[in-house]
């Protein structure tokens, strides 16, 4: 079991995609997670983390749902 956190930037509008892809990893991870958790942040961030460890980072990869979803899934 696993805790996934999706931070996003408030000011930026990011607040839909976050809920969107917190939907994505429920629907496809659920039984495997402990808590899939939605944490506000500022200065541009968008970031997927797996246990503490980043697995996504806008700054650096391009966003793509399914793949996020995919990457998630290995860090389990």
């Amino acid at each position: 079991m696993a805790d996934v956190i999706i931070e996003y930037c408030v000011p930026c509008g990011f607040r839909e995609r976050a809920v969107e892809l917190q939907e994505a990893i429920l629907t496809s991870l659920e039984r495997d997670l402990d808590s899939c958790t939605l944490l506000m942040g500022d200065h541009g961030v968008f970031t997927v983390s797996v246990d503490g460890e980043t697995v996504y980072d806008k700054d650096e990869d391009n966003y793509d749902t399914d793949e996020i979803v995919r990457t998630v899934r290995e860090h389990l």
